[in-house]
């Protein structure tokens, strides 16, 4: 198998890519608090797991995917006080719990089906995994790292630190993280139950008029926000497996936290790797729905955002995001999404002239080795997809040129094109063609339109003929007149 690298946020550099297990890679990915309908900076981080998962499926493992639904314990603010953000939604929409995770649930599903994010073999909810969340709990309370106080319980850093490095993850230092809660007010909500303000809650205790509540060994209450991927990535994963995706934004707490409580119960950190992706900003601020300024996946879809001048199609937002490494951060424009929709459609419409290319059985020719050896370093070198899309560019390129007979290629070399498109355009970057069949009824309202123009020009009409090609440029699409007839192409 090829050396694949990537970037350890724990050790912070790049280390070679070796499974626990021979042939078998576990993957664990934080997924959405389903509160609200998805924006895009919830479609980046399941688009770069995606091509990973993807890329080593192609080198020969067995992937477990497991992406979790956040459906209790995440607290407004991302806090240990507060509303419950599912909760607080349900009495926005008077509706029970339950049915506004369902319903948030779906939607996230479906724009993950549209942006061709392939299923995670598991899908656990926090809420079906309360009794795994306590009996972690209890482990942790066991080895003295975590201690009830008035109906709720705590990890206790300060005790976790005395062995272990609480910050190792962040790169935050506990000293400093001290100061920065002792200058805090202590009448803070709840504050008062901890023995140290950075403690965090594994369980918090549910007042009466709490609408999401379970039994447990302390009272009435719910789990933390923290402690559902520690128990369910054990449970599906083991208490030891290979890489745990997220985002930065979930780098502290929560995945600082995930690996106290999973060492504290374990006694060894959860996961090999820790994969970490960059944000989608905008105007340099990370795009979230509680900043205000998030953009519905919807409203890009069908383009009724003020920011948008048209709508964009589902592979054009995949393209928008893997033309960045996962790593940077990735800033949204319209003339960003513009200049995706026409790369891809310009690399497409390359790669439908494959089969019909000549070929030619001898003779300098065409090759594309080197193209196929670039694509695989530039995966494996932390997966590089712009690069990985600079060289599909460059086999869109070297294939309108053999088309326009400018060169030659053998049946070997087209053949090699095709499996170049086929494993890894379509395979690990997950694009799906969008010529054929983008637009319900695209080539009946183009047909029509170009009847038209045709219906003009033999009127002399030259000036509408010529208003309905520059019409049609203007929105992407170029027209030909030859002796064959008009011909239309979209670029």
């Amino acid at each position: 198998m090829d050396s694949l690298k990537i970037y350890n946020t724990l050790s912070r550099k790049l280390e070679v890519f070796e499974s626990i297990s021979p042939n078998h890679v576990g993957i664990y990915v934080c997924g959405p608090t389903v509160y609200g309908p998805p924006h895009l900076g919830h479609v980046r981080g399941p688009i770069v797991f995606d091509v990973l998962r993807r890329y080593l499926i192609l080198q020969g493992y067995k992937v477990r995917f497991v992406r979790n639904i956040t459906d209790v314990g995440h607290l407004v603010g991302d806090a240990d006080e507060g509303e419950d953000k599912l909760a607080k939604q349900a009495k926005v929409e008077q509706l029970e719990p339950m049915e506004v995770a369902q319903t948030y649930t779906d939607a996230y599903n479906s724009v993950m089906d549209r942006v061709n994010v392939l299923k995670p073999s598991i899908e656990p909810r926090a809420t079906g995994h309360i009794i795994e969340q306590i009996e972690m709990i209890q482990t942790i309370m066991e080895k003295g790292l975590a201690y009830e106080s008035n109906g709720s319980v705590y990890f206790d850093v300060m005790a976790y630190n005395a062995n272990q490095h609480y910050g190792a993850l962040s790169g935050r230092v506990l000293e400093d993280l001290q100061a920065g809660a002792g200058n805090q007010s202590r009448s803070l909500e709840g504050q008062d139950e901890k023995r140290n303000p950075n403690d965090f809650a594994l369980w918090k205790r549910a007042s009466a008029e709490h609408i999401m509540q379970w039994s447990s060994p302390w009272g009435k209450g719910f789990p933390g926000w923290h402690i559902e991927c520690s128990a369910m990535s054990a449970r599906y994963l083991g208490d030891h497996f290979d890489i745990h995706g997220g985002g930065m934004d979930l780098l502290f707490p929560h995945h600082e936290c995930e690996i106290a409580q999973s060492t504290a119960a374990h006694n060894h950190n959860p996961a090999k790797y820790w994969v970490h992706h960059n944000m989608i900003t905008i105007n340099g601020q990370k795009m979230a729905k509680s900043l205000g300024n998030g953009i519905m996946v919807e409203q890009l879809f069908t383009g009724t955002h003020p920011l948008l001048a048209q709508a964009y199609s589902p592979m054009t937002l995949r393209f928008f995001v893997l033309q960045a490494h996962y790593r940077g951060t990735l800033d949204f424009s319209n003339d960003a999404l513009l200049a995706a929709q026409k790369g891809w459609q310009r690399m497409q419409s390359a790669f439908k002239l494959v089969d019909g290319l000549p070929t030619v059985e001898s003779g300098a020719t065409c090759v594309v080795d080197d193209l196929l050896a670039g694509i695989k370093d530039s995966l494996n070198e932390d997966l590089n997809t712009p690069q990985v899309i600079a060289h599909l560019f460059e086999l869109a390129r070297r294939i309108n040129v053999v088309n326009d007979g400018n060169d030659h290629i053998t049946e070997q070399t087209k053949m090699d094109m095709k499996s170049i498109i086929q494993d890894y355009c379509m395979g690990v970057l997950g694009m799906v063609a969008e010529l054929d069949g983008v637009n319900d009824g695209l080539e009946d309202a183009m047909s029509i339109l170009l009847l038209l123009r045709a219906k003009a020009k033999a009127e002399k009409n030259w000036a509408l003929s010529d208003q309905i090609r520059d019409e049609l440029k203007e929105k992407g699409f170029e027209i030909k007149d030859g002796k064959e007839g008009t011909t239309w192409n979209k670029f």
